[in-house]
Protein backbone atom coordinates (compact mmCIF):
# COMPACT_ATOMS: atom_id res chain seq x y z
CA UNK A 1 0.00 0.00 0.00
CA UNK A 2 1.54 3.29 -1.08
CA UNK A 3 1.62 6.41 1.07
CA UNK A 4 -1.08 7.91 -1.16
CA UNK A 5 -3.49 5.03 -0.57
CA UNK A 6 -6.29 5.67 1.91
CA UNK A 7 -7.50 2.77 4.04
CA UNK A 8 -11.27 2.92 4.41
CA UNK A 9 -13.38 0.90 6.82
CA UNK A 10 -16.49 -0.30 4.99
CA UNK A 11 -19.38 -1.83 6.93
CA UNK A 12 -22.03 -3.52 4.78
CA UNK A 13 -25.34 -4.04 6.57
CA UNK A 14 -27.10 -6.79 4.64
CA UNK A 15 -28.94 -10.10 4.56
CA UNK A 16 -27.91 -13.22 2.64
CA UNK A 17 -31.37 -13.46 1.04
CA UNK A 18 -31.31 -9.87 -0.28
CA UNK A 19 -30.58 -9.78 -4.04
CA UNK A 20 -29.69 -6.09 -4.01
CA UNK A 21 -27.05 -6.83 -1.36
CA UNK A 22 -25.02 -9.06 -3.66
CA UNK A 23 -25.59 -6.64 -6.57
CA UNK A 24 -24.36 -3.76 -4.42
CA UNK A 25 -21.35 -5.72 -3.21
CA UNK A 26 -20.30 -6.73 -6.72
CA UNK A 27 -20.59 -3.08 -7.82
CA UNK A 28 -18.51 -2.03 -4.81
CA UNK A 29 -15.96 -4.71 -5.69
CA UNK A 30 -15.72 -3.36 -9.25
CA UNK A 31 -15.29 0.18 -7.92
CA UNK A 32 -12.50 -0.90 -5.57
CA UNK A 33 -10.72 -2.65 -8.44
CA UNK A 34 -10.72 0.69 -10.29
CA UNK A 35 -9.34 2.52 -7.25
CA UNK A 36 -6.52 0.19 -6.21
CA UNK A 37 -3.98 3.03 -6.31
CA UNK A 38 -5.98 5.29 -3.99
CA UNK A 39 -8.23 3.11 -1.80
CA UNK A 40 -7.70 0.02 0.37
CA UNK A 41 -10.92 -1.36 1.83
CA UNK A 42 -11.34 -3.09 5.19
CA UNK A 43 -14.75 -4.76 4.77
CA UNK A 44 -17.01 -5.88 7.62
CA UNK A 45 -20.42 -7.50 7.08
CA UNK A 46 -23.11 -6.50 9.58
CA UNK A 47 -26.32 -8.43 10.25
CA UNK A 48 -29.79 -7.52 9.05
CA UNK A 49 -32.78 -9.86 8.90
CA UNK A 50 -35.30 -9.15 6.16
CA UNK A 51 -37.70 -11.59 7.82
CA UNK A 52 -36.84 -12.00 11.51
CA UNK A 53 -40.19 -13.63 12.30
CA UNK A 54 -40.11 -16.14 9.43
CA UNK A 55 -41.11 -19.70 10.36
CA UNK A 56 -38.56 -22.50 10.12
CA UNK A 57 -40.09 -23.95 6.96
CA UNK A 58 -39.97 -20.58 5.22
CA UNK A 59 -42.59 -19.16 2.88
CA UNK A 60 -43.18 -19.10 -0.86
CA UNK A 61 -41.29 -16.02 -1.98
CA UNK A 62 -43.92 -14.83 -4.48
CA UNK A 63 -46.70 -15.05 -1.89
CA UNK A 64 -44.44 -13.29 0.60
CA UNK A 65 -43.66 -10.41 -1.78
CA UNK A 66 -47.31 -10.01 -2.82
CA UNK A 67 -48.39 -9.75 0.81
CA UNK A 68 -45.50 -7.56 1.96
CA UNK A 69 -45.45 -5.05 -0.89
CA UNK A 70 -49.02 -5.39 -2.22
CA UNK A 71 -47.81 -6.17 -5.75
CA UNK A 72 -49.11 -8.67 -8.30
CA UNK A 73 -47.44 -11.53 -10.15
CA UNK A 74 -46.70 -9.39 -13.22
CA UNK A 75 -44.82 -6.85 -11.09
CA UNK A 76 -42.90 -9.65 -9.35
CA UNK A 77 -41.78 -11.06 -12.71
CA UNK A 78 -40.71 -7.59 -13.91
CA UNK A 79 -38.76 -6.99 -10.68
CA UNK A 80 -37.10 -10.40 -10.95
CA UNK A 81 -35.97 -9.72 -14.52
CA UNK A 82 -34.64 -6.31 -13.48
CA UNK A 83 -32.65 -7.94 -10.67
CA UNK A 84 -31.35 -10.60 -13.05
CA UNK A 85 -30.14 -7.97 -15.54
CA UNK A 86 -28.58 -5.79 -12.84
CA UNK A 87 -26.79 -8.85 -11.54
CA UNK A 88 -25.37 -9.61 -14.98
CA UNK A 89 -24.20 -6.00 -15.30
CA UNK A 90 -21.88 -6.50 -12.31
CA UNK A 91 -20.87 -10.05 -13.12
CA UNK A 92 -23.28 -11.99 -10.92
CA UNK A 93 -25.68 -14.47 -12.47
CA UNK A 94 -28.69 -15.35 -10.38
CA UNK A 95 -29.91 -18.92 -10.70
CA UNK A 96 -33.07 -19.60 -12.69
CA UNK A 97 -34.98 -20.65 -9.59
CA UNK A 98 -38.26 -18.92 -10.36
CA UNK A 99 -39.88 -18.01 -7.10
CA UNK A 100 -38.52 -20.45 -4.54
CA UNK A 101 -38.83 -19.86 -0.82
CA UNK A 102 -37.65 -17.24 1.61
CA UNK A 103 -36.23 -18.21 4.99
CA UNK A 104 -35.11 -16.96 8.37
CA UNK A 105 -31.39 -16.11 8.28
CA UNK A 106 -30.46 -15.57 11.93
CA UNK A 107 -28.28 -18.68 12.17
CA UNK A 108 -26.45 -17.64 9.02
CA UNK A 109 -25.62 -14.34 10.70
CA UNK A 110 -24.31 -16.18 13.77
CA UNK A 111 -21.92 -18.13 11.55
CA UNK A 112 -20.87 -14.94 9.78
CA UNK A 113 -20.02 -13.34 13.13
CA UNK A 114 -17.76 -16.30 13.90
CA UNK A 115 -16.28 -16.24 10.39
CA UNK A 116 -15.17 -12.64 10.97
CA UNK A 117 -13.08 -13.84 13.93
CA UNK A 118 -11.54 -16.46 11.65
CA UNK A 119 -10.74 -13.98 8.87
CA UNK A 120 -13.18 -15.68 6.48
CA UNK A 121 -16.26 -13.48 6.70
CA UNK A 122 -16.42 -12.23 3.11
CA UNK A 123 -15.71 -15.73 1.78
CA UNK A 124 -18.57 -17.19 3.82
CA UNK A 125 -20.92 -14.33 2.93
CA UNK A 126 -20.36 -14.92 -0.78
CA UNK A 127 -20.82 -18.68 -0.31
CA UNK A 128 -24.15 -18.02 1.42
CA UNK A 129 -25.29 -15.67 -1.36
CA UNK A 130 -24.48 -18.45 -3.84
CA UNK A 131 -26.23 -21.05 -1.68
CA UNK A 132 -29.45 -19.06 -1.79
CA UNK A 133 -29.38 -17.35 -5.18
CA UNK A 134 -27.51 -19.82 -7.38
CA UNK A 135 -28.30 -23.18 -5.77
CA UNK A 136 -31.80 -22.48 -4.46
CA UNK A 137 -30.61 -23.56 -1.01
CA UNK A 138 -31.95 -22.88 2.45
CA UNK A 139 -29.75 -20.56 4.57
CA UNK A 140 -31.61 -21.58 7.73
CA UNK A 141 -30.78 -25.28 7.29
CA UNK A 142 -27.90 -26.24 9.56
CA UNK A 143 -26.52 -28.95 7.29
CA UNK A 144 -26.38 -26.58 4.34
CA UNK A 145 -24.78 -23.87 6.48
CA UNK A 146 -22.10 -26.30 7.66
CA UNK A 147 -21.32 -27.30 4.06
CA UNK A 148 -21.00 -23.62 3.11
CA UNK A 149 -18.65 -23.02 6.04
CA UNK A 150 -16.50 -26.00 5.07
CA UNK A 151 -16.36 -24.85 1.45
CA UNK A 152 -14.45 -21.71 2.46
CA UNK A 153 -12.05 -23.51 4.78
CA UNK A 154 -13.80 -22.99 8.10
CA UNK A 155 -13.78 -25.76 10.71
CA UNK A 156 -16.85 -27.93 10.10
CA UNK A 157 -17.06 -29.31 13.63
CA UNK A 158 -16.83 -25.82 15.09
CA UNK A 159 -19.60 -24.64 12.76
CA UNK A 160 -21.79 -27.54 13.89
CA UNK A 161 -21.22 -26.74 17.56
CA UNK A 162 -22.09 -23.07 17.05
CA UNK A 163 -25.32 -23.92 15.24
CA UNK A 164 -26.28 -26.49 17.88
CA UNK A 165 -26.02 -23.80 20.57
CA UNK A 166 -27.06 -20.16 20.88
CA UNK A 167 -23.44 -18.99 20.54
CA UNK A 168 -23.04 -15.49 19.06
CA UNK A 169 -26.81 -14.85 19.32
CA UNK A 170 -26.30 -12.00 21.76
CA UNK A 171 -23.58 -10.42 19.62
CA UNK A 172 -25.70 -10.57 16.46
CA UNK A 173 -28.76 -9.11 18.23
CA UNK A 174 -26.58 -6.31 19.61
CA UNK A 175 -25.26 -5.41 16.15
CA UNK A 176 -28.74 -5.55 14.61
CA UNK A 177 -30.07 -3.22 17.30
CA UNK A 178 -27.15 -0.83 16.87
CA UNK A 179 -27.78 -0.29 13.17
CA UNK A 180 -31.56 -0.15 13.58
CA UNK A 181 -31.14 2.54 16.23
CA UNK A 182 -28.94 4.46 13.80
CA UNK A 183 -31.68 4.53 11.17
CA UNK A 184 -30.89 1.52 9.00
CA UNK A 185 -34.25 0.06 7.98
CA UNK A 186 -33.43 -1.31 4.51
CA UNK A 187 -30.44 -2.99 2.92
CA UNK A 188 -27.86 -2.94 1.57
CA UNK A 189 -26.48 -0.05 3.61
CA UNK A 190 -22.80 0.62 2.95
CA UNK A 191 -21.20 2.73 5.66
CA UNK A 192 -17.72 4.15 5.04
CA UNK A 193 -15.51 5.19 7.97
CA UNK A 194 -18.52 5.01 10.32
CA UNK A 195 -20.10 8.17 8.87
CA UNK A 196 -20.73 8.08 5.10
CA UNK A 197 -23.84 6.11 4.06
CA UNK A 198 -24.38 4.71 0.57
CA UNK A 199 -27.84 3.14 0.40
CA UNK A 200 -29.14 0.48 -1.96
CA UNK A 201 -27.63 -1.60 -4.74
CA UNK A 202 -25.96 1.34 -6.44
CA UNK A 203 -24.12 1.14 -9.80
CA UNK A 204 -20.34 0.88 -9.86
CA UNK A 205 -19.99 4.53 -10.93
CA UNK A 206 -21.75 5.73 -7.79
CA UNK A 207 -19.32 3.80 -5.59
CA UNK A 208 -16.32 5.08 -7.56
CA UNK A 209 -17.46 8.67 -7.15
CA UNK A 210 -18.31 8.31 -3.45
CA UNK A 211 -15.14 6.43 -2.47
CA UNK A 212 -12.96 8.84 -4.43
CA UNK A 213 -14.49 11.81 -2.64
CA UNK A 214 -14.29 10.16 0.79
CA UNK A 215 -10.65 9.13 0.30
CA UNK A 216 -9.71 12.64 -0.82
CA UNK A 217 -11.39 14.12 2.24
CA UNK A 218 -9.59 11.59 4.47
CA UNK A 219 -6.21 12.57 3.05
Amino acid sequence: MSSDTQKLRIDIVSDVSCPWCIIGYKALEQALSQLTDSVKADIHWQPFELNPNMLTEGEDVDEHLMNKYRIDEKQIMANRENIHQRGLSVGYEFGHRGGGRIYNTFDAHRLLHWAAEEGKQTELKLALFDLYFKDGGNPSDHEQLVVAAGSVGLDVQRAKSILASDEYSQEVRKQQTFYQQHGISSVPAVIVNNKHLISGGQPTSVFVQALTQISQEAS
